[in-house]
C-alpha cells in the first residue's frame, strides 16, 4: 500500500469517499477467545451462571454490535447488514467466537465482524465477571473476506 486513502493532503483523518464504487456483495468473519477458569466453563455448560444465560446475551450483544459498528469505528461507513451470525463454542479453555457478517454495499464488513466478536466477547466477561475475574478477550482477528475490488482473502 503505497498511499493510506484515510489521510487527507495535510495528514488529517477523514472519511474516504465511497459513493463511486459499485454496490457488491461482500462477507467477513472474525474470531476470537475467552479464556475461562475450568469452574467457569462448568458453569457455561450447565447453563448455571449465576446472572443468567451467558452464551446467549454474548450472541445478542454481538449481533448489536454488528450494526452499530459505524457509531462505535469513527471512520467506519454506515452499510446495510444483510446478514450476522456469531457462534460461541465452549471448550475446556473458554469460549471460542467466530462471527461472520454479510452485506451488499460499497465498502466491506470486516469492522462489523470485528466489532461483532469484541463486543460479544466483552458482554460474556460481563456475565462472568462474578466467577471469574481472571476471564480475557483474546485473538480478535478477521479470519476472512470477499467480495469488492481486492477480492477473497482467508487467513492461513
Amino acid at each position: 500500500m503505497s498511499e493510506f486513502t484515510h489521510l487527507d493532503a495535510t495528514g488529517a483523518a477523514h472519511m474516504v469517499d465511497v459513493s463511486a464504487k459499485p454496490v457488491t456483495a461482500r462477507e467477513a468473519s472474525a474470531a476470537g477467545f475467552v479464556t475461562c477458569a475450568p469452574a467457569t466453563v462448568a458453569l457455561l455448560r450447565s447453563g448455571d451462571v449465576p446472572k443468567g444465560d451467558a452464551l446467549a446475551v454474548a450472541r445478542i450483544a454481538g449481533l448489536q454490535a454488528a450494526k452499530k459498528t459505524p457509531d462505535l469505528v469513527p471512520l467506519a461507513h454506515p452499510v446495510a447488514v444483510h446478514a450476522a451470525a456469531v457462534d460461541l463454542t465452549v471448550s475446556d479453555a473458554g469460549v471460542a467466537i467466530t462471527a461472520t457478517v454479510r452485506t451488499a454495499d460499497r465498502t466491506g464488513v470486516e469492522m462489523e465482524a470485528l466489532t461483532c466478536v469484541a463486543v460479544a466477547g466483552l458482554a460474556l466477561i460481563d456475565m462472568i465477571k462474578g466467577v471469574d475475574r481472571l476471564a480475557a478477550l483474546t485473538d480478535v482477528r478477521v479470519t476472512a473476506k470477499s467480495g469488492g475490488r481486492s477480492g477473497d482473502w482467508t487467513r492461513d
